[in-house]
């Protein structure tokens, strides 16, 4: 059985925990098998990922985050998913690709990365469709430079820019500095947005901010860095709005609402007075349970 360094001493995101996880799960709270969730064509994504044709998301298990607001808790935490080998994940996405899929979309992968790397190589030459990198945002640099050339569309969260919120809310008091770092490393690779005949993104990085309850300001923050701190026209900027309150939100009496349309438009009009106009505002309809995709491991395993 071949064995990966980078899992003997697992350094792959900025937790840095060390562990080896040939011997015992990482904080992501995996070992070294690939566990997926569902594996299929998903048409909740930004217009240019999905469109109408659907992009070919695959969700992968566990997380090197702990957002207690986390919609996909089941799999994130929850550890729901079913072990994969490497030919059977790159055998997934020739039938995405099969299937009609835009893109080939990894969603939280990075604690798989040398074998999701692997996967990637096995049909590079003949892919004809881009590979979108779907993450929450802390990453290393040195990570996503090993993804070179393998990832065409970053799509990277910037969830706060207050230290003392990322502790609170994602046990991760240093996400601001470790995501923007990372965002950094993905525009220097990817270049300017570029989209087909068709408006569907060729290459480029979509950065996503979700507008949380009483977070306002933090937004407005957030905002401020990325149009002080990334050259202008380099990304688009996904503005969200879909938080649902959820089991993770018991214990933090503020988030246990929706958003109101006041702190959203507030938070929209900023980023227009900022020139952050190139990219999507959410429909208010977004914050719903059924927009979260059912994790029943479609797609994970051959069809009969």
């Amino acid at each position: 059985m071949e064995r990966y360094p980078e899992y003997e001493e697992c350094r792959l995101c900025p937790r840095n925990c060390g562990v080896n996880r040939y011997e015992r799960r990482g904080f992501c709270g995996c070992g070294t098998e690939i566990r997926a969730a569902r594996a299929a064509l998903h048409y909740w994504e930004e217009p240019c990922i999905s469109g109408s044709s659907g992009s070919g998301a695959v969700f992968f298990s566990g997380c090197t985050l702990r957002c207690c607001f986390c919609q996909n808790r089941e799999i994130s935490a929850g550890g729901f998913g079913a072990e994969i080998s490497v030919a059977r994940l790159a055998e997934i996405f020739r039938e995405l690709e099969a299937a009609g899929a835009r893109n080939i979309n990894l969603v939280t992968a990075t604690q798989y990365l040398p074998k999701v790397r692997e996967a990637l190589l096995v049909d590079k030459e003949t892919r004809k469709i881009p590979v979108v990198y779907n993450t929450g945002g802390y990453e290393t640099p040195e990570t996503v430079r090993s993804l070179a050339g393998l990832v065409d569309i970053w799509l990277p969260d910037m969830k706060y820019a207050d230290p003392e919120r990322a502790r609170r809310y994602s046990g991760a008091g240093d996400y601001p500095e470790r995501a923007m770092e990372a965002i950094q490393e993905m525009i220097r690779l990817a270049g300017p947005p570029k989209e087909d005949s068709e408006g569907y993104l060729e290459r480029g990085v979509i950065i996503r901010h979700l507008v949380m309850p009483g977070g306002r300001k933090d937004s407005e923050a957030v905002l401020t860095r990325l149009s002080e701190d990334l050259p202008k026209g380099s990304f688009k900027l996904s503005l969200l709005r879909q938080f649902t309150p959820t089991e993770g939100c018991r214990d933090y009496p503020e988030l246990q609402r929706r958003l109101t349309s006041f702190e959203y438009d507030r938070v929209w009009e900023t980023a227009l007075r900022l020139g952050l106009d190139e990219g999507y505002c959410q429909e208010k309809s977004s914050a719903k349970e059924e927009y979260i995709p059912p994790f029943d491991l479609e797609g994970v395993f051959p069809s009969a």
